[in-house]
């Protein structure tokens, strides 16, 4: 089973640049997406009916911002949007499709960089998430958690760390929250267990700002959060940086039967 997450930084966007014609070269099962930023009555016949794949589209209620969806070859069991909670699900932030006893789950965390009462925000989310994430691993289920996290979790995991310390998506606060997440073997970080000591090939995000993409000064914000059974089948994990269609790259991951 391959799984792809990526943030699109817009689908139309993506879509000039590429995205629907390299996704049946990858020969993915699911495709979890974030920042779709596009209304439903905005999606093309093409978006709607990806070939090869079923499509599931949770635009926010505010037009050009977040959303999410997810892709698959198999028809989904059942598809759940959102997580009961009016701030979050106004933004299309999460999004959840059931195949049998697995569930993939494209999550759009959001950033805290913009401003003061954007990071409190993004503080209240991450509250309700992690309880939201405790409630999931009660189902017994087969669960990874795909998406833009906008958490660089630890100094692996960006190139500039030290300058970074007081800046959101690196805070003390944060990291200790992803820190929670993984604790006591709840969940799962795919990439990190495949890879523990990787630091230049693991970022997925770079900065419009200067050279960022060019000189490698990326963060590692997406990520693949697995239940601990799922955890053991994953047998490889990459980012994808041979093609660009948004400020953020693709990650992919494979899981054995």
């Amino acid at each position: 089973m391959r799984i792809i997450s990526l943030n699109l930084n817009g689908i139309r966007s993506a879509v000039r640049k590429g995205f629907l014609d390299w996704l049946p070269s990858q020969n993915a099962d699911v495709v979890c997406l974030q920042e779709i930023r596009i209304q439903d009555h905005q999606l093309t016949s093409e978006m709607r009916n990806p070939p090869g794949f079923h499509a599931h589209w949770f635009p926010a209620e505010r037009p050009g911002y977040a959303g999410t969806a997810i892709l698959s070859r198999k028809k989904p069991d059942q598809v759940r949007e959102g997580m009961n909670w009016k701030e979050a699900d106004s933004e299309g932030r999460i999004l959840s499709a059931d195949f049998g006893r697995f569930t993939a789950v494209s999550l759009y965390l959001p950033s805290g960089s913009s401003s003061e009462e954007a990071q409190k925000k993004k503080f209240r989310f991450m509250k309700k998430l992690q309880s939201w994430l405790c409630e999931r691993r009660k189902s017994r289920r087969n669960i990874l958690v795909c998406g833009d996290w906008n958490i660089a979790h630890t100094q692996k995991d960006l190139r500039n760390w030290r300058s970074n310390q007081k800046n959101s998506g690196f805070l003390p606060e944060e990291r200790a929250w992803m820190d929670q997440i993984y604790a006591n073997s709840a969940w799962t970080d795919v990439y990190r267990q495949l890879h523990p000591t990787e630091t230049d090939d693991c970022y997925t995000w770079w900065s419009n700002r200067g050279r960022a993409w060019e000189n490698n000064v990326g963060w590692r914000l997406d990520y693949m959060a697995a239940t601990p059974g799922l955890a053991k089948k994953a047998e490889r994990a990459l980012v994808w940086k041979k093609t660009r269609f948004s400020d953020h790259a693709p990650l992919v991951a494979d899981f054995g039967d």
